[in-house]
């Protein structure tokens, strides 16, 4: 059955629509929704400020807080991985609280044997003092002997390190 769509003259100036044009518009909108929200996701996963927020959020945070002061939250990470497989790629969050005036950089260390990191993303001068995840590092997990262990994930301003544990548990029936 086919359906043609007519819109109201005098609302949208048009006439008859072509057959095939609604669902290529309503396409067209579903996509544009999906992308609009795929960028507040991942504005509010990373801690981002749109523009305009960010400078004004950047010099209140500058003029409230004289000293600087920052510190990882230690969130209790953990993950388990089958001593077969290991993971190839997962991430752990850096949540940084506190207020720094350099961009800081993040890593990870401590990785069991064969596993590797590409590092993390730098976190931008700013401050933090909620829930808000503003940095992550990325790592791949190698095949290891089953066992339980403590790397740290790492932020540095390039004069004070921070850390904080994350835990790597290798076992069967992850």
């Amino acid at each position: 059955m086919d359906i043609d769509v007519v819109n109201n003259d005098a609302v949208n100036n048009r006439t008859k629509q072509a057959p095939g044009e609604a669902p290529v518009r309503a396409a067209h909108r579903v996509g544009r929704l999906a992308l609009g929200l795929a960028a507040g996701l991942t504005l509010t996963l990373s801690g981002a400020l749109p523009a305009s927020a960010a400078s004004t959020a950047r010099a209140d945070a500058s003029s409230a807080h004289a000293t600087e002061t920052w510190t990882i939250r230690d969130v209790q990470q953990r993950i388990c991985v089958s001593p077969t497989y290991g993971h190839p790629g997962a991430y752990f969050l850096v949540p940084v609280n506190g207020t720094w005036s350099t961009t800081l950089t993040t890593g990870i260390r401590n990785l069991p044997p064969g596993s590797t990191s590409v590092g993390g993303t730098p976190i931008p001068p700013g401050s933090n003092y909620g829930n808000t995840v503003n940095g992550f590092v990325q790592i791949s997990i190698a095949p290891l002997p089953a066992g339980v262990y403590t790397a740290e994930i790492w932020a540095s301003d390039g004069t004070v390190t921070r850390t904080a544990p994350a835990t790597i548990e290798s076992r069967e029936g992850c």
